[in-house]
């Protein structure tokens, strides 16, 4: 009878840790990742298009990130926007390829970086959450339908809750994964 709001209760709070895992790629830590400039966008031909649409990037070292973009008159370009953005890494460019050399953060940087982390974290929860408050909203209707009984109505609520606790604490877990990568020297 509630299955099918269960099946897709599940599938949403997947979605929102993939969401999450995606949104904290971009949270630079002490490691080069193309996931870096993947948000920052390039006007191309007139549109703003990502950098990873217009160019290749490397991870060739752990400090360094290497994008070589397909049309070289598209450098100046992407190394503006690179400056724009607030990544706080100066490019370097030989004329074929950009070159972001990632420094070592700072301790205050580290600190700054893991409130953003937790700030992010706190938005995802609230989708998590969203997704529960639906669920439950659906099922008070059903059972305003007679759909449910009472006593299915309090035994779906409480799954919904242990559904909702699990995904909780496994965007917690991810949350602490990227906390100590960042926090790491």
């Amino acid at each position: 009878m509630t299955a099918d709001l269960f099946e897709d209760a599940e599938r949403r709070m997947k979605k929102a840790i993939e969401a999450l895992k995606h949104d904290l790629g971009s949270i630079r830590t002490g490691r080069a990742s193309s996931a870096l400039v993947e948000r920052i966008t390039v006007d191309y031909y007139g549109t703003p298009t990502p950098v990873n649409q217009v160019a290749t990037i490397t991870v060739p070292e752990a400090r360094l990130l290497v994008i070589q973009p397909w049309d070289k008159k598209m450098i100046p370009d992407i190394e503006k926007a690179i400056q724009k953005s607030d990544l706080g890494i100066n490019p370097t460019n030989d004329g074929q390829v950009i070159r972001l050399n990632i420094p070592p953060m700072s301790e205050e940087r580290r600190k700054e970086m893991v409130k953003t982390l937790h700030k992010k974290l706190d938005e995802h929860k609230v989708a998590i959450r969203n997704v529960r408050r639906d669920v439950q909203e659906k099922l008070r209707d059903r059972e305003k339908k007679k759909e449910v009984s009472e006593d299915e109505l309090k035994r779906s609520t409480d799954k919904l809750q242990k559904l909702t606790d699990r995904y909780i604490a496994e965007m917690d877990k991810v949350g602490k994964t990227k906390e100590q990568e960042i926090l790491e020297v």
